[in-house]
């Protein structure tokens, strides 16, 4: 039995405030994370819980503000370099820069090296968590999985299904479900590792693929379901003409078994209200990208009404489309979108989303998000007076100030360490 602890400001939001209120924001001016085992012991002021701790051995981080890792709920780790791209919008963006880059991860070297610079990326900016797309290769989902073992990060991944993609990268609907069970067999449920049954979206894969993956989520009731709905009008156009029958690009998906309480849907910016309906009453989430959305221009995502029909909401980066792997720049796009919709994203609730609220999406809230008493100690030191303007601008500020001026100014800089199951993963010097 190993216990740590570690003294600073700490704040956490584990409820939605837009539905819990002023109540889910949990703040400790001098807060104490006690950690045994890489989980959490307990989590609270320093004057509670010093007494009971006093012979476990303190870390300290003056100035510093202790929140919960990042949950990256959708992020494409072999668009790495890819990442700002010129031109085009989505389906010819994707022609043009990503499948020709994605061609590449049969190779497992390449896929291993580009892995593993991506997961330092996520560590060096505060991601702990993340739901990951990968390519068609089964090569490119063990290279992540392997990386991601070793730095014992809480990483879901799986095997790209596209048999209709192009044609270097392309499956059959018989090898994408051997090599998806094999992978399964080999990785869920290993360490932190987590599996997603993965089709690209509906135009990349047959009525036959769709229904395969369908069945591998009902006869694996331990994995999720990650693909994209609803991100740009062509796309949502080409579904329409391929799938005539369906009353939207949701009902495709509905259709083959694929909306459900695991279900993980990015982006969604052009879904009517009908639809939210029946996303909530299915338990799926959505994975909102709103640096992606905005780079692709695919449009502005509606945060308000997708909470109005209780949607269930995290925060994705989207890279390579959305344009940083800092949960906190994406936070700050993610308010002017909000601003442009006619609303003012909250800074606690900005942090909810990127926590707890991504935790949710991904089925890990019982492990990670809120640094709650037995959860994952996954944490993050951020630092508000990481750049000169940071520093000018909350000097002396309140907490909502704070918070606001690292969401909106706030990057990679800003993260002066990252901790993993207790663990120092990261230090910014």
């Amino acid at each position: 039995m190993t216990r740590r602890a570690f003294r600073a400001e700490i704040l956490r939001v584990p409820e939605d405030p837009a539905r819990a209120g002023p109540a889910a924001v949990r703040h400790e001016t001098d807060g104490l994370l006690v950690v045994e085992d890489g989980r959490v012991l307990a989590c609270g002021s320093h004057d509670a819980l010093a007494r009971q701790f006093a012979e476990v051995p303190v870390e300290a981080f003056p100035g510093g503000l202790i929140v919960p890792g990042f949950v990256d709920a959708h992020v494409h780790y072999p668009q790495t370099d890819r990442i700002a791209s010129h031109g085009e919008q989505l389906l010819h963006w994707l022609a043009r820069h990503i499948f020709p880059a994605e061609t590449a991860f049969g190779d497992r070297a390449h896929a291993g090296e580009t892995a593993a610079f991506f997961l330092d990326e996520l560590l060096r900016n505060g991601t702990t968590s993340a739901l990951v797309f990968a390519t068609v290769h089964a090569e490119s989902v063990d290279a992540l999985f392997e990386a991601a073992l070793a730095r014992n990060m809480r990483i879901t991944s799986g095997k790209v299904l596209m048999d209709l993609g192009p044609e270097d990268l392309r499956d059959t609907p018989e090898t994408g479900r051997a090599e998806s069970e094999a992978l399964i067999a080999r990785w869920a449920g290993k360490g932190r590792l987590g599996y997603a049954v993965t089709p690209r979206f509906a135009l990349t894969s047959s009525d036959d693929q769709l229904a395969e993956a369908g069945r591998l989520l009902a006869e694996h009731p331990e994995v999720l379901l990650h693909t994209h709905l609803s991100e740009n009008w062509g796309e949502i156009g080409d579904v329409a003409r391929r799938f005539p029958e369906a009353a939207d690009y949701l009902g495709v998906y509905e259709r083959f078994g694929l909306v459900g309480p695991r279900s993980v849907f990015a982006h969604c910016v052009h879904l009517e209200a009908e639809a939210l309906e029946r996303m909530a009453a299915a338990g799926a989430g959505i994975a909102f990208c709103p640096t992606s959305n905005l780079f692709l221009g695919s449009g502005l995502f509606d945060l308000d009404r997708a909470t109005r029909h209780g949607v269930k909401v995290g925060i994705g980066t989207d890279v390579g489309a959305g344009t940083s792997f800092s949960i906190l720049a994406t936070l700050g796009e993610a308010y002017k979108i909000g601003q442009l919709r006619g609303s003012a994203l909250d800074p606690f609730r900005a942090l909810h989303l990127a926590t707890a609220g991504g935790a949710k999406v991904m089925g890990i809230g019982d492990k990670v998000g809120g640094l709650l008493p037995g959860q994952e100690a996954d944490f993050v030191v951020l630092d508000a007076a990481a750049t000169p303007l940071l520093a000018r601008r909350t000097k002396g500020a309140s907490l909502f100030d704070r918070l606001f001026a690292l969401q909106v100014l706030g990057d990679d800089r800003a993260v002066r360490f990252t901790y993993v199951a207790g663990e120092r993963a990261h230090a910014r010097d």
